[in-house]
């Protein structure tokens, strides 16, 4: 039995629900960015997001510890973010939308590289599995080439950094972890719009709600939670959940907006909720002791 077998159950089942928040709040950011800055919109979101945390960690009179492991980390996010805000604004959605989901390429490439962890066959076959499924969700092929894919692929690759690095460092202290995180990327991304000018002020109705909602909930939570999760939980396996994102998206879109559930995006989240199922039962079944085995070898999260 592998070290921690029976353990990730619970941390897996709160990244899915980390998802499903992600997917539900895409909704409402559509909506709000829809007469207000994309880059002010994720700045204050992340800044709202620190405040929040940094309240919680006093409160629990926690030391502020981890803090260049978690700017570093904040700080890669929030590139993240920006490049594929950027790239998004020069590309089509559904180019982003299948660019960005090389993330699950990339997680276990730079686990390797990085790191040193392997990845077994059955995992490549669970992420290319993943990825099919995002890519029907998104659309499909790309259409054509754009002058922002580039920017997105950037960000694709920094959303698997972000997932590597996590998988590595959440051991400890994933609170005070989390709140360095959303200060980093609080602090780049406001200062990132600031220095595109885009306004801060006015901000149109229904957008205080918004980054209440997002900073709160789909920030401040959900990545306290998935940094909480990833204490235990493989990078390419919480790449894997985190996947489920675009599923959430497209069926609170259904049931929220009303917008047209089409049969190969319903075929795109049942692939990528198959690639998730066989990654988790395969988690679960008993290896063979046969010394020290890879599995072993690697750090378990």
């Amino acid at each position: 039995m592998r070290p921690g077998q029976g353990l990730t159950v619970v941390p897996a089942l709160l990244l899915v629900a980390t998802t499903a928040v992600w997917g539900w709040t895409f909704v409402v950011v559509k909506e709000a960015v829809r007469h207000y800055p994309v880059l002010s919109f994720l700045g204050l979101r992340f800044a709202l997001a620190a405040v929040v945390l940094w309240l919680v960690v006093t409160a629990s009179r926690l030391k502020a510890m981890r803090t260049r492991t978690g700017l570093a980390i904040g700080a890669v996010l929030a590139a993240a973010y920006l490049l594929q805000t950027l790239g998004l604004q020069r590309t089509t959605i559904s180019n982003t939308g299948l660019i960005t989901g090389l993330f699950l390429v990339f997680t276990p490439l730079l686990d390797r590289l990085l790191f040193g962890v392997p990845t077994m066959p059955r995992v490549w076959a669970a992420v290319a599995l993943a990825f099919a499924g995002t890519a029907l969700l998104t659309g499909g092929a790309p259409g054509g080439l754009h002058p922002g894919d580039l920017l997105v692929l950037g960000g694709s690759v920094g959303f698997a950094l972000h997932i590597t690095l996590l998988s590595r460092y959440a051991a400890r202290g994933p609170l005070p972890l989390a709140a360095w995180q959303m200060t980093a990327a609080g602090l780049l991304l406001t200062a990132g719009s600031l220095a595109a000018r885009a306004p801060l002020l006015p901000m149109p109705a229904g957008v205080p709600a918004a980054l209440l909602i997002t900073g709160v909930f789909a920030s401040a939570l959900a990545f306290w939670v998935q940094t909480y999760a990833q204490q235990r939980l493989e990078a390419t396996r919480a790449a894997i959940i985190i996947s489920m994102e675009p599923a959430f998206t497209v069926a609170f879109a259904f049931w929220l907006a009303g917008e047209r559930l089409r049969l190969l995006q319903a075929a795109g989240a049942l692939l990528i909720l198959v690639a998730l199922l066989s990654s988790e039962l395969w988690e679960r079944r008993p290896q063979v002791a046969s010394g020290s085995s890879t599995w072993t070898a690697a750090r378990l999260r």
